[in-house]
């Protein structure tokens, strides 16, 4: 009788009292404060962006004295020659450099992913991912200085330098999410081709490129975006008449804000959204 209550009490005692049982899991999002702070967090992100889009559609020529809606700005934005050449000249830069860098980026993912691991591969790792680690002004003054011993060199100016400058910077952020893809892949379908005969460049052209593709359109648009922002790296490569959107905005406001500035960064804010959306709806079809 001792025995069977002994085991009763054991079988009803709680399973936390039992020894070696971990407690609960920890959620961040049951400490206290947490709802308040991530609150602050998006209000201090976003609350910028939702002021400059209103005054954007501000009919007064004084940015911060609301007069009434009005399209006018975005017209008159479009229509500025200095920001619509501005403008081309970032898209052209952007196009190239993220075209080229996810190339590159593509090529040097299914290198380090698609071989076996060999003692030097996190040195390889290291280098790929250099211009992330290394302050971006000091990659612009390095650039700078080492495009300026070119020119001297080879006395040859032209918008190649910029490009190269941007392709470079961009190459480690198209890296990035292709190697997640890549190491993410189950290699079942690659190594089922590879049995049925089929060449390296039939696995890769009808298995790993198909799936990779969700991964080269992520590293496409982050490249794109980085080339399109960069400031610091294209002040001190850009030579003259090489001036971006980013440069002349800032230019512009050294003279103080304007209703077109907002226009125009209402515009790419606008086009930043419509490629995060696009991206959204192609991967989750793909994957």
């Amino acid at each position: 009788m001792t025995d069977t209550t002994a085991a009763t009490n054991l079988a009803a005692t709680p399973s936390s009292a039992t020894p070696g049982r971990r407690g609960p899991r920890f959620d961040v999002k049951r400490q206290g404060g947490f709802g308040v702070m991530a609150m602050f967090c998006l209000l201090m992100l976003y609350a910028p962006m939702f002021v400059l889009v209103a005054y954007a559609f501000n009919d007064n020529q004084f940015v911060m004295i609301w007069k009434g809606f009005s399209w006018r700005w975005f017209g008159i934005a479009v229509n500025d020659p200095e920001i619509r050449g501005a403008a081309l000249l970032s898209l052209k830069v952007a196009a190239i450099a993220s075209v080229t860098a996810t190339i590159i980026a593509t090529m040097a993912a299914l290198v380090t992913t698609r071989v076996k691991p060999f003692r030097s591969l996190p040195l390889v790792y290291a280098i790929v991912n250099q211009p992330l680690m290394v302050p971006e002004i000091v990659t612009a003054i390095a650039t700078m200085v080492f495009f300026a011993w070119i020119k001297t060199v080879t006395q040859y100016q032209g918008l190649i330098y910029l490009v190269v400058s941007h392709i470079v910077f961009c190459i480690p952020f198209a890296y990035m999410p292709l190697r997640a893809r890549l190491e993410d892949m189950d290699l079942t379908f690659e190594n089922a081709a590879a049995d049925l005969y089929a060449t390296p460049w039939q696995v890769f052209r009808r298995v790993t490129f198909p799936l990779m593709i969700p991964g080269i359109i992520g590293a496409l648009m982050l490249s794109f975006v980085i080339s399109m922002d960069d400031v610091v790296i294209t002040v001190h490569v850009s030579g003259p008449g090489e001036e971006t959107l980013p440069l002349y905005l800032i230019g512009q406001l050294h003279r103080g804000v304007t209703p077109e500035v907002n226009a125009m960064s209402t515009l790419f804010l606008l086009a930043s959204v419509l490629l995060v959306t696009i991206f959204f709806i192609v991967t989750r079809k793909k994957t």
